[in-house]
């Protein structure tokens, strides 16, 4: 089984090298040539161009910042899904919406070739790790070929049903998230006014009905003043206008997801976008009469 990887970034960078490790012939490609070294040094190896990969494999996987990226890519202007081997797979891990993977998948089946979209739970640590867990969607049959290859580079891996749920799912997923990293810098902020320690304070609040996932992953970034991306603020926007724009098409209300979009926006207009999402935080941290002017 050949392997292509387009997109070896943060995330696609440790799923290919754990295929690397596990023993596929893997052949990467992506415009950071900095990024495909960083795959190289494991093993595998780089191909020319994407049209070069896609003629090579039975397998790509495709791991892209926006939807539109993917949809340039293998149907709009590359149109990689027509240079593809009759019956192979697409793979797609990256985080689109349901309407953006149905459209994906049937223009897969009118060149004869397969696509599951497989979006990620958590972050690049445990893409390196191989803990990564997979949401995967597609036609039953398709996902059962394929099981076994992501369950070879994650120890969790759920079958969702088709392309819509389990991109829903990943967006669902990330609104609840990053909605509650806002409301756990609020409330951050809102303790260390009060006067609490704020070491006490998280410390604290882990024993309660306040801790949360974000409090354990972000709320050490807050305390530290350590920004540094783990998932930035403006791929946090993203995610987080694709729910928005999903809960529209649903005809579904989201107005608290609708309120966190409005704080990351204004976070990537106070030139916070290439930080950590965790730095929503500075947007509280500002003088009353500030915020208060901002109402």
């Amino acid at each position: 089984m050949k392997i292509g990887f387009i997109g070896v970034g943060k995330m696609g960078g440790g799923l290919a090298r754990n295929l690397v490790r596990r023993g596929y012939d893997v052949t990467v490609f992506d415009l950071n040539k900095a990024a495909i070294e960083r795959v190289l040094e494991i093993g595998g190896r780089a191909a020319a161009s994407t049209a070069d990969l896609a003629a090579a494999s039975d397998v790509i996987f495709t791991s892209l910042p926006m939807p539109k990226h993917l949809t340039d890519l293998l149907i709009d202007e590359e149109r990689l899904f027509g240079q593809m081997k009759d019956g192979a797979v697409v793979i797609d891990v990256s985080t689109i919406d349901p309407s953006t993977a149905r459209r994906l998948s049937d223009a897969a089946t009118q060149e004869g070739v397969d696509f599951l979209a497989c979006p990620l739970g958590k972050g690049p640590a445990q893409a390196e790790e191989g803990t990564q867990p997979i949401y995967a969607g597609g036609r039953p049959e398709v996902y059962q070929k394929y099981e076994h290859l992501l369950q070879d580079i994650s120890t969790s891996v759920h079958y969702l049903g088709d392309v819509e749920q389990a991109t829903a799912f990943k967006i669902v997923s990330n609104l609840i998230g990053m909605t509650n990293a806002v409301v756990l810098s609020e409330g951050l902020r809102i303790g260390e006014r009060a006067g609490i320690d704020p070491v006490q304070l998280q410390q604290l609040l882990a024993t309660t009905g306040a801790d949360s996932y974000q409090l354990t992953l972000r709320g050490p970034k807050i305390l530290n003043r350590d920004f540094t991306p783990g998932f930035s603020i403006h791929l946090t926007r993203k995610d987080v206008h694709l729910g928005v724009g999903m809960a529209k098409e649903l005809n579904q209300p989201a107005p608290f997801s609708e309120l966190a979009l409005t704080y990351f926006e204004q976070a990537v207009e106070a030139g916070l976008g290439d930080e950590d999402c965790a730095a929503v935080y500075k947007l509280f941290n500002q003088p009353v009469s500030t915020r208060g002017s901002e109402a």
